[in-house]
């Protein structure tokens, strides 16, 4: 038995208001709070959650990682931007043209997303939340289709997609020129184990998929923070 994507985590400055912020756009409950962050939890129990968690850290540069938000009509897209703003997101410019159909908002907490326009064949059938956008390489798509063993829905021109064989949200990566990583991620995969799998064994094969240990940590407990190719974290738990 593999990893599974259990949640996408967001490091942010207050958690609890960025969570009721998602809740309200997204209309996910949320879970009980605790000292480990704020869970908001999917409709659908087969999907990963979110968790927000606290962080001290500063925003540096644009994230390497923005949900896309599904429209079924020109109204609901409307809608859902509406809802944002509403809720206390904010349009932003991150070099956008004029004639292209998507909206591209930040939540409270500078994090960008965008509210995709009707028709967009590419995330149909996905559910509301249509893609985590990533920037990254072929070859750190190649290694999460095969660390979540999620088939490539797309590979083409280096830009490469998965998702699960249930369905639900596409992860993708746009291949180069993909911007040098500034700081630690604020948005991040946490991956949870069955109960029959081993942590240590389970961390060895996600390196030699091509995962590394930062300095060569060990990790702490039953979590072990790792590196995928391009860098980014990721946790095991």
């Amino acid at each position: 038995m593999t990893s599974q994507l259990f949640a996408i985590c967001f490091n942010a400055t207050r958690p609890s208001d960025l969570a009721r912020f998602w809740s309200g756009v997204l209309g996910w409950e949320p879970a009980d709070a605790s000292d480990d962050g704020v869970v908001i939890l999917p409709p659908d129990a087969a999907g990963f959650r979110i968790r927000f968690l606290p962080s001290r850290e500063p925003r540096t540069g644009r994230n390497r990682a923005h949900f896309d938000l599904t429209s079924a009509t020109p109204e609901e897209q409307r809608r859902t931007v509406a809802r944002v703003l509403e809720l206390g997101g904010e349009h932003i410019d991150v070099g956008q043209l004029p004639e292209e159909g998507h909206v591209v908002l930040a939540d409270p907490d500078g994090n960008e997303f965008c509210v995709i326009e009707a028709g967009n064949k590419f995330l149909a059938d996905t559910g509301f939340i249509g893609a985590l956008a990533c920037d990254g390489t072929r070859e750190v798509g190649c290694f999460w289709s095969e660390a979540l063993r999620w088939p490539l829905v797309w590979d083409q021109d280096q830009e490469t997609a998965i998702q699960s064989p249930s369905g639900g949200t596409k992860i993708t990566w746009g291949g180069p020129p993909v911007a040098p990583k500034t700081g630690t991620n604020r948005l991040f995969f946490e991956l949870s184990l069955a109960a029959d799998t081993a942590l240590e064994a389970e961390v060895d094969r996600l390196v030699s998929l091509g995962a590394t240990r930062p300095g060569g940590g060990e990790g702490h407990g039953e979590r072990v923070l790792l590196l995928d190719p391009d860098g980014n974290e990721f946790v095991v738990r």
